[in-house]
C-alpha cells in the first residue's frame, strides 16, 4: 500500500524500495526538504507515476524488488512519453547494475547501504534541477503561438523520421500567408496572431487524420511532413475555409507548395522543392496548390551549378572569410576578446551568393566539408598575420559540422594546420551545434576528448535548441555554451525568454563555462545579458561581420585604448 506523509512540500519524491527500513531511511534523509511518497514495489510506483506525473519531481527506485523490478519500471518509464519525463534515481548495492540502470535511462545512482546523507540530498537537488531545467528549454521546441513544432526541431525530428523509416513514403508541404505583413499592418499584429494560431491549431487538426509532424517555420510559414496524400488541395481548402471564418472584413489568402516523396530525397531537399513551389503560387488566388514537377527545375539547376563551381571557387578567392568580434562585456569599457569566422561566396557571374542559399546545399550533399576546411585554413592564417603585425594573440572560432566529426583524419588535419601556422591550439576555437551532439553522442564525445586532449577549446553553439540530454551535457568536455540568438531576440520584452537566458546561464555556471550570446543589438539586450552574468556577446551592436582589413581597425583601436 503506498502510503504519504501528509506534509506539504514544493516537490514530491517517490521512493520505490520493498524493505521498509530502507524508505524509513531515506524518508528521515528527505523529509524536510521534500514531500515523500513510498511503493513497496514496480508496480505500485507506476500506478503511482500515473496518477501523479504532473507532480513528481523525482523517484529513488530500488533494483531488486518483488512484483515488478527496478529494470522493469525503468524499460516500461522509457517506453511512455510522459512517464519518461520524470528523473529516476536508481538504488543499488550491485556496481554491475549500475551500468544496466543507466543505459535503461536512469539519470544517477545511490549506493547502498546508505552512508553520508548530504551526498544523497546534493544528488536528489542536482537530478531534479538539471531536469527541470531540461523541461524549461524542451519548451523551446514548441512554437509558443501556435504549438506546433519549431524549425529546428522539426527537421531534426523529420530528418530521424527519414533515416529510421525510409519505407514510409512522407510527403513535404509548405503553407504561406498572402501579404502577411499587410494584414498586421491593417489589422493589427493581435489580428495577426491570431491568423497565426487558427492556421496552426487546423494542421494540428489534419494531422489527427494523417500521420505527420509540422512547424511554424517562420512568422507566416508553416511546414507539414507527413505520408502521401493523394488530394491535397483539399487540405488546403480546408485550412482557407478555417481563416475565412475569423472575419467576415478581412480577406486572408493561403498557399501552398508540395514536394511528393521521392526516394532518397532527404527532408531538407525535399522542403527547398516545396518552398519553391509555394513561390511560384505567390498571388495566384485562382491556383493557390503548385506541385514541384519538372518545370520548377530552375533553383536545382541553380543548386547544381553552386555544386560544380564549389571548386573553383575555392581556387579562385571567390570563397572570402570575414570576422565577427565577440567582446568581453564583464569588464568596463567591453573590451574585444575573439572573433567568429563566417563564409562569404563572390560568385563572379551571380554575384553575391547568401550563406543561406549554399550552406545548406552543401550540408545536404556532404561538401560542407570543403567550406569548413577552407575556413579554417584562412582562420589560421589570419590568426597568425594578426600576430605577426601586432603582437596579439586573438582567438577566432570556427565551425565544425557534423560531416567534419566522422572525419577518422580530423584530429591530425587541425593540429597539422595549427603547427604549420605556428599559433597556439587556443587561438582556433571549435564550434559544434548541440544537433550536432545528438546525432552520434558517443563518437562526438570521443572526438571532442580527442581535440580538448590536443589542447583545443570546444563551443557548443546554439545551445537550448532543446535537442541535447543535459547529463550528456555534464560529461561533454567543452569550454563554452553559445547560447541560441532565439532567446537573446526577445529578452527585453519576453519574461519566458529572460527565465530561460537565465537558465542557460546557470546551467554554464554550474558546468564552470564561460557562456556566448549572439544576436545582441540594443543596449537592452546588452545591460540585461551582463548583469546575469554572460561573458561574451556578438552581434550588430558591436559590428556586422568585417573583412580582415576592416577588422583590423577594430584591432588597432583596442591597442590603442590599452596603450592609453
Amino acid at each position: 500500500m503506498i502510503q504519504k506523509q501528509q506534509i506539504q512540500r514544493p516537490q514530491l519524491v517517490l521512493v520505490v524500495d520493498d524493505f521498509e527500513i530502507n524508505r524509513d531511511i531515506l524518508g528521515m534523509i528527505l523529509e524536510d526538504d521534500y514531500e515523500v511518497a513510498y511503493a513497496a514495489d514496480g508496480k505500485e510506483a507506476l500506478d503511482f507515476m500515473r496518477a501523479h506525473v504532473h507532480d513528481l519531481s523525482i523517484v529513488l527506485l530500488d533494483l531488486i524488488m518483488p512484483v515488478m523490478t527496478g529494470f522493469e519500471v525503468l524499460e516500461t518509464v522509457r517506453e511512455d512519453e510522459l512517464l519518461s519525463a520524470i528523473p529516476i534515481i536508481v538504488l543499488t548495492a550491485e556496481k554491475s547494475a549500475e551500468l544496466t540502470a543507466l543505459q535503461l535511462g536512469a539519470a544517477d545512482f545511490i549506493t547502498k547501504p546508505f552512508d553520508v546523507h548530504e551526498v544523497i540530498l546534493a544528488r536528489v537537488s542536482r537530478i531534479i534541477e538539471l531536469s527541470e531545467g531540461r523541461q524549461l528549454i524542451s519548451s523551446a521546441e514548441t512554437d509558443r503561438l501556435t504549438g506546433l513544432y519549431t524549425r529546428n526541431f522539426f527537421f531534426e525530428y523529420a530528418n530521424r523520421l527519414f533515416t529510421y523509416h525510409p519505407e514510409r513514403h512522407r510527403d513535404a508541404i509548405v503553407v504561406d500567408v498572402e501579404q502577411f505583413h499587410t494584414i498586421n499592418a491593417l489589422n493589427g499584429r493581435d489580428f495577426g496572431d491570431k491568423v497565426l494560431r487558427c492556421i496552426g491549431d487546423s494542421i494540428k487538426s489534419c494531422l489527427e487524420h494523417v500521420e505527420g509532424i509540422a512547424a511554424r517555420i517562420e512568422d507566416d510559414c508553416f511546414d507539414i511532413y507527413c505520408t502521401a496524400q493523394d488530394d491535397y488541395a483539399k487540405m488546403l481548402a480546408c485550412l482557407q475555409e478555417k481563416v475565412n471564418g475569423l472575419s467576415p472584413f478581412v480577406s486572408i489568402h493561403l498557399r501552398m507548395g508540395v514536394m511528393p516523396w521521392h526516394e532518397g530525397v532527404e527532408p531538407i531537399v525535399m522542403f527547398d522543392r516545396a518552398r519553391a513551389a509555394c513561390n511560384m503560387a505567390r498571388g495566384n488566388f485562382q491556383y493557390p496548390l503548385k506541385v514541384f514537377n519538372s518545370n520548377m527545375l530552375d533553383r536545382e539547376l541553380l543548386n547544381q551549378r553552386l555544386l560544380n563551381d564549389l571548386q573553383a571557387a575555392r581556387n579562385e578567392r571567390q570563397l572570402r572569410v570575414v570576422y565577427q568580434p565577440k567582446y568581453d562585456i564583464q569588464c568596463s569599457p567591453p573590451r574585444l576578446a575573439s572573433a567568429e569566422a563566417l563564409i562569404r561566396w563572390w560568385h563572379p557571374d551571380l554575384g553575391m551568393i547568401s550563406p543561406g542559399d549554399f550552406i545548406p546545399l552543401l550540408e545536404g550533399n556532404g561538401l560542407i566539408g570543403v567550406i569548413d576546411a577552407f575556413v579554417w585554413q584562412e582562420a589560421a592564417r589570419q590568426v597568425a598575420e594578426w600576430r605577426e603585425i601586432y603582437g596579439i594573440d586573438l582567438p577566432v572560432s570556427v565551425n565544425l559540422s557534423r560531416t567534419d566529426v566522422f572525419d577518422p583524419t580530423l584530429v591530425e588535419r587541425l593540429m597539422h594546420l595549427i603547427e604549420d601556422n605556428g599559433i597556439d591550439y587556443k587561438s582556433i576555437k571549435l564550434e559544434v551545434t548541440e544537433s550536432a551532439c545528438t546525432d552520434n553522442a558517443a563518437q562526438m564525445l570521443d572526438v571532442i576528448a580527442r581535440l580538448r586532449d590536443a589542447g583545443f577549446q570546444i563551443e557548443m553553439d546554439d545551445f537550448g535548441s532543446g535537442y541535447s540530454s543535459l547529463n550528456m551535457l555534464s560529461d561533454m568536455p567543452i569550454d563554452v555554451l553559445k547560447m541560441d540568438m532565439r532567446f537573446v531576440r526577445n529578452i527585453e520584452h519576453n519574461a519566458t525568454d529572460r527565465r530561460l537566458v537565465t537558465l542557460i546561464l546557470d546551467i554554464a555556471k554550474y558546468l564552470e563555462v564561460k557562456v556566448i550570446a549572439e544576436g545582441v543589438e540594443t543596449e537592452g539586450q546588452l545591460d540585461l545579458l551582463r548583469d546575469g552574468g554572460c561573458d561574451l556577446v556578438q552581434g550588430f551592436y558591436f559590428s556586422r561581420p568585417l573583412p580582415p582589413e576592416e577588422f583590423e581597425e577594430l584591432i588597432k583601436r583596442e591597442l590603442a585604448i590599452e596603450r592609453n
